[in-house]
């Protein structure tokens, strides 16, 4: 049976962010079939509600806590309520994300710039920012923060999200030195494309999506279900050495030369 810092899974705290859909949802599920108590969090009030009804008819110990992570108020409010619940936080899956407005740079604002970064980057520092306050004090703890095949790639038209997962992937790697003297852990994973309604949006059209899967050696997309275990992977004590590190869940892509591709 997988532990977490002495506790099983079973009887860990986690909290994901941008848990109501695609890779965030999976995840959620993933740890309720593990056991644990799990605390999802988001901007839709219904859908989370809706949710918790879902995994708590799973046998889970499920609650919703509606926050923004680009606002630190709310994430305060968000790490404080969790710990008053539940004593607590074990794990942390820093989920919420946005692809943010796709395009060439020159078409690119200062509005379409704040609007990922807020969400992708911030959301993510001042999320680190709460757990970590929890989790030195607690001397346990694992964060798993979620980057992109493009948090050490590019592609034309997608520089603004390109730029938040590369900097995701500095912050993860910042908050791993300062966390590891005191028995935290903090990793990410870097999904490939993934079946996901960010995809969707993200690609635009039926066509694009295809080249995209072309674009994977395994000639498929990921699917959420299947970067969830990798994040219960990172979570548990499965990995109680790795920290600081980027997990590719990716088909492949990431071996790949980006000049050699066709």
């Amino acid at each position: 049976m997988s532990t977490v810092n002495n506790k099983t899974l079973a009887e860990s705290v986690v909290l994901i962010t941008g848990a109501l859909t695609g890779i965030g949802r999976a995840a959620a599920i993933a740890f309720v079939k593990e056991g644990s108590k799990v605390v999802v969090s988001g901007r839709k009030e219904e859908a989370g509600q809706q949710l918790v009804k879902e995994l708590q008819a799973m046998g889970a110990s499920a609650t919703f806590i509606k926050a923004d992570v680009s606002k630190e108020e709310e994430v305060e409010a968000l790490i404080d309520s969790i710990v008053s619940r539940f004593g607590r936080l074990d794990i942390a899956v820093n989920n919420a994300g946005t692809e943010g407005k796709p395009g060439p740079i020159v078409d690119q604002t200062r509005e379409s710039y704040e609007a990922t970064f807020d969400t992708n980057v911030l959301g993510t520092l001042l999320s680190m920012k709460h757990e970590l306050r929890i989790m030195l004090k607690q001397k346990s703890g694992s964060i798993v923060n979620i980057s992109s095949t493009f948090g050490k790639r590019a592609a034309a038209g997608a520089s603004i999200y390109v730029a938040s997962k590369h900097a995701i992937e500095g912050l993860t790697k910042a908050a791993a030195l300062e966390g590891a003297p005191h028995g935290v852990r903090v990793s990410a994973v870097a999904p490939g494309p993934t079946d996901t309604g960010m995809l969707i949006r993200f690609a635009g059209s039926a066509e694009n999506k295809q080249q995209l899967t072309r674009g994977v050696p395994m000639k498929r997309l990921g699917l959420p279900e299947e970067v969830a275990q990798a994040i219960v992977f990172l979570g548990s004590d499965k990995s109680p050495f790795l920290s600081g590190q980027i997990l590719g869940v990716d088909g492949a892509k990431s071996a790949v030369d980006s000049g050699s591709l066709k």
